[in-house]
């Protein structure tokens, strides 16, 4: 089934290098081919499932190697049917 992931990334221990990990995830996200939408404070994903986990741990294995520690927030809309962005934003 296709997902929506809601991914926060908050990287801490080289404040000089978080928002260039920031980046560098957000750059996986696009190279990953699925649908996306960056905003202010997270990047939503639409896809398969499977598909996104894998995206959700590879921006965790990268993001690692250029910071100490690592807090990823995540919120996933999972059914039992595909998910689509536009069914959430059809009234605005």
């Amino acid at each position: 089934m296709q997902i929506n992931a809601a991914i926060q990334l908050l990287p801490f221990g080289n404040d000089s290098e978080k928002y260039t990990i920031i980046d560098n995830a957000i750059q996986l996200i696009q190279d990953s081919g699925l649908k996306y939408k960056v905003c202010p404070f997270e990047t939503v994903v639409e896809g398969q499932a499977k598909e996104v986990y894998e995206l959700i741990d590879k921006i965790r294995k990268e993001s690692l190697k250029k910071c100490e520690d690592l807090l990823i927030n995540i919120k996933i809309h999972a059914a039992n049917r595909d998910l689509k962005f536009e069914e959430k934003l059809v009234k605005y």
